[in-house]
């Protein structure tokens, strides 16, 4: 999912693991409802995968600023990814 040229690999893989975390709290959570939990301990933990997912987002908004917007190769093509970005982050903060 990165695009920096230092190693474009290890960062894609970090980001799985990122998701991978998010993963298995929201499956914590499926088990919590399962088993009765008190509502305070499941919206604790839906909380803490809300900032994860927020911050995977980020993480991901912010890498993609960097690469796109730095060095577009022409000036409609920077146009274009300014729109793109405008609706990605219209999305993002709906």
């Amino acid at each position: 999912m990165s695009h920096t040229p230092d190693d474009p690999e290890a960062d894609r893989r970090a980001l799985q693991i990122r998701l991978r975390k998010i993963t298995g709290q929201l499956k914590g959570v499926e088990a919590m409802i399962q088993g009765e939990y008190e509502c305070a301990e499941v919206l604790n933990q839906l909380v803490s995968a809300r900032r994860a997912i927020k911050s995977l987002a980020e993480k991901i908004i912010h890498e993609h600023l960097e690469h796109c917007l730095t060095a577009p190769a022409s000036s409609e093509q920077g146009k274009r990814q300014l729109r793109e970005v405008a609706q990605m982050l219209k999305r993002y903060v709906e």
